[in-house]
């Protein structure tokens, strides 16, 4: 599933390509035919993110929103749109080019109250410039669930996923077992400053990279695909820091990856 700088990153080129311009909005599928039809015809007035949620404002209290989950996916491209092929939930289409979305999760019209309340249930997204650290602090501060499930949970934290945690949580030296209440206000700091890092610098590249260059393969350059990570998917090789095998095993359904040694319980 993507994780939230790709969202972010995708409110940011949906807002330099379609901002302003009055679009033509249809759904080839069939399946978002009715929403499709309020926003058609329509100006795009700007995008927002938060967390893995993507929303379109189409002025008057009519917002797209769009929820990729693990099986959706944009595609872009300039002049005509082509004739669609396979299920296209959405395409949008104007001067600038087109856009077409096939297999999301969530695909539907908002209203501003039900954009408002899309935010009131999401929790604070490293991303956003309205982030309250401390905020999630305190939910996380007075749980017993271990803090690497707790990273995961949106309503918590929203943006982060299994990448994010893994490396996050390996980078700050922190047991992703470890009780949320016993994780200390200097340790979360770090946890979020790092997290803020890492995502911000996701968005730029459009892409997940948490090694620093000392703990590559070549110190140099464009990171290869081996060198991005420093645990995750690394399960059973040698940490890059300690050369202690790195474990593997499930948290809350998703793949979870930590250095016994640089994390230690």
């Amino acid at each position: 599933m993507p994780e939230g700088h790709t969202v972010h990153r995708l409110a940011a080129d949906l807002s330099a390509r379609f901002g302003g311009h009055r679009l033509a909005v249809d759904s080839p599928q069939g399946r978002f035919a009715d929403g499709a039809a309020l926003l058609d015809g329509r100006v795009v007035d700007g995008t927002d993110a938060h967390g893995k949620h993507l929303l379109v404002d189409f002025g008057e209290e009519r917002l797209l929103h769009v929820h990729l989950g693990l099986y959706g996916k944009w595609a872009f491209g300039q002049g005509e749109p082509p004739a669609p092929r396979g299920a296209v939930r959405l395409r949008l289409a104007g001067e600038p080019g087109w856009a077409e979305l096939r297999g999301p999760t969530a695909c539907e019209v908002l209203t501003a109250e039900g954009a408002a309340a899309l935010h009131a249930r999401l929790g604070e997204d490293p991303l956003r410039e309205d982030a309250d650290p401390q905020r999630a602090y305190a939910a996380v501060h007075r749980s017993r669930v271990a803090v690497g499930a707790l990273l995961m949970q949106q309503e918590v934290v929203a943006g982060i996923g299994a990448i994010y945690r893994a490396e996050v949580l390996f980078r700050c030296g922190v047991d992703p077992y470890r009780p949320g209440r016993d994780v200390s206000p200097a340790e979360w700091d770090a946890l979020w400053e790092d997290t803020v890092l890492l995502m911000r610098a996701g968005v730029r590249a459009n892409r997940i990279v948490t090694t620093r260059p000392a703990h590559r393969s070549q110190r140099r350059g464009r990171p290869v695909e081996a060198d991005r990570f420093y645990v995750y998917r690394r399960g059973g090789q040698p940490c890059r820091v300690c050369g202690t095998p790195v474990r593997h095993a499930q948290m809350v359904a998703r793949h979870l990856f930590w250095c016994p040694t640089c994390q230690p319980a």
